[in-house]
């Protein structure tokens, strides 16, 4: 089989894996189990705990001791594994820490599975630049897959979810035993301090109160990336409990409009370089700010009938507000770091945003959540919610605008195209 089709199958399994119970975890938690916020917020926070260094120190085992596709595999038959057994568990905090073990299996699979594919299209003489972005898009497309499949199987509230999770994650790693050998780059491995494989050096950075600010910034913001994938699913299925909307398209198949999301990241990567151009990175990343005050905002005051539009359109302003903080937030460590420092400063990047971010997202919001605006009788209040979370992108945006100094450099735009070509 062609490498970039082998290559392919193992970016669809990669995210499929995720997409069936990360979206969906939500319904499972709140209408079948009937567990509350805060705990629900320590399940995701569980993302960003294991984004911190599991990442970095699987990426030091693959380059000193082990074949990468080896400890790829290997991971992905331990996550699904424990979604097997995650099934049994009948009490949240017990729930936490199988979802943990889980994550600190499944999250450092994203960059290993980055390795592999950067390792074998040079090893076939490929062109990365050009050749891997069609490859990384079946990750979304199995994203989407996933969710279709989990809500037209009707598991969205069900354990079906974790075993369609864990047999694709099984699936996917016995199929990586038989992937061409990536065996250790020990010259690399040897050659850095523990510190700079961990990344540590990039702290360095904050020394720069440009880059510190940045960073901070990245936390913030790294806090609402995950409020949609957290309580999307659940607010719309809510609507079920009114008789008005309780046969609506969106109750019966809330994961698959929720997935319009996705494809909509899928468009807006590609016009991502007109609007870097036309705008520069500043205004990208406070387009992508604003862009999460519409999507919450939008949520607040829709409905599945009279309000379906304003679902939809928040599904496509997603693609927005995700994909342009990402990937200008990464070109502006790029243009703004040295480049023996580079690589570590995209991790301490991503660490912000997908670790610490993560952790304060999914822990304060089901705090609040949970404390004020859940009723009585357990009704969570969700105009409230969706504006409050509006409210705080908002803060966010105005903070940055003011703060945050950076000149539009179309040069430096321009020589990391060339340095990519």
């Amino acid at each position: 089989m062609a490498i970039k089709i082998r290559l392919t199958i193992m970016s669809f399994l990669q995210f499929f894996v995720w997409g069936a119970w990360m979206i969906t975890i939500g319904v499972y938690w709140f209408q079948t189990k009937h567990w509350s916020g805060s705990e629900f917020g320590a399940i995701f926070s569980t993302l960003g705990i294991s984004s911190l260094l599991m990442p970095a120190l699987t990426g030091i085992i693959a380059d000193k001791w082990i074949n990468v596709e080896l400890l790829y595999a290997i991971l992905h038959i331990l996550f699904g594994c424990i979604f097997l057994y995650l099934p049994q568990v009948q009490d949240p905090h017990t729930f936490f820490w199988i979802i943990l073990l889980a994550m600190l299996c499944y999250m450092p699979t994203i960059a290993l599975s980055n390795s592999i594919a950067y390792t074998l299209l040079k090893k076939h003489q490929y062109d990365i630049i050009k050749d891997f972005p069609p490859i990384r898009v079946w990750g979304t497309v199995g994203f989407i897959a996933a969710m279709w499949v989990t809500d037209l199987t009707h598991n969205k509230a069900s354990v079906g979810q974790f075993y369609i999770a864990a047999i694709a994650a099984i699936g996917l790693g016995i199929y990586s035993f038989f992937l061409p050998p990536c065996p250790p780059l020990k010259s690399k491995a040897e050659n850095a301090s523990f510190g700079g494989r961990l990344g540590l050096n990039a702290f360095k950075l904050f020394r720069n109160s440009k880059m510190a600010l940045f960073f901070i910034f990245s936390i913030f913001l790294g806090g609402a990336l995950q409020l949609t994938n957290m309580y999307g699913d659940a607010y719309l299925s809510d609507f079920g409990k009114q008789a008005a909307y309780a046969d609506s398209l969106v109750v019966r198949h809330s994961t698959i409009i929720l997935s319009i999301s996705q494809i909509s990241e899928t468009i807006f990567i590609l016009a991502i370089p007109f609007f870097l151009r036309r705008f520069g990175i500043k205004q990208v990343m406070l387009i992508s700010m604003l862009a999460w005050v519409l999507r919450f905002g939008l949520l607040a005051y829709a409905n599945p009938i009279n309000g379906l539009w304003m679902i939809i359109l928040s599904c496509i302003v997603y693609g927005m507000a995700f994909d342009f903080f990402n990937i200008s937030g990464s070109l502006f460590v790029e243009t703004s770091t040295s480049a023996h420092i580079r690589s570590s400063a995209q991790g301490l990047f991503m660490m912000m945003t997908n670790g610490l971010g993560a952790i304060l997202g999914s822990s304060v919001s089901g705090y609040i959540i949970e404390h004020y605006f859940t009723s009585r009788q357990g009704q969570m209040q969700w105009q409230e919610i969706w504006i409050c979370f509006a409210a705080y992108a908002l803060v966010i945006a105005f903070l940055f605008s003011f703060l945050f100094k950076h000149k539009h450099d179309p040069s430096a735009l321009q020589e990391i195209k060339e340095a990519g070509a």
